[in-house]
């Protein structure tokens, strides 16, 4: 059976830690940004972890399950 690949999108969007969490990005920060706050903005900038539940998909996605 071939290797399967890896969705480009997902390599992308995601990182693996060191201690095997995956990283993301929060939505909601390309457009629309004069109508939020501040302090929403400035939030939204931090990386925030996937969810346990998301974590198989995540890492089929990445060709790592």
């Amino acid at each position: 059976m071939p290797k399967m690949k890896t969705n480009s999108g997902a390599k992308k969007r995601f990182k693996i830690t060191a201690s095997g969490g995956i990283k993301r990005q929060k939505a909601g920060r390309s457009h629309i940004l004069t109508s939020k706050s501040r302090k929403r903005k400035r939030h939204l900038r931090q990386d925030a972890m996937v969810h346990p539940a998301d974590m198989n998909n995540v890492l089929h996605c990445l060709a790592l399950r």
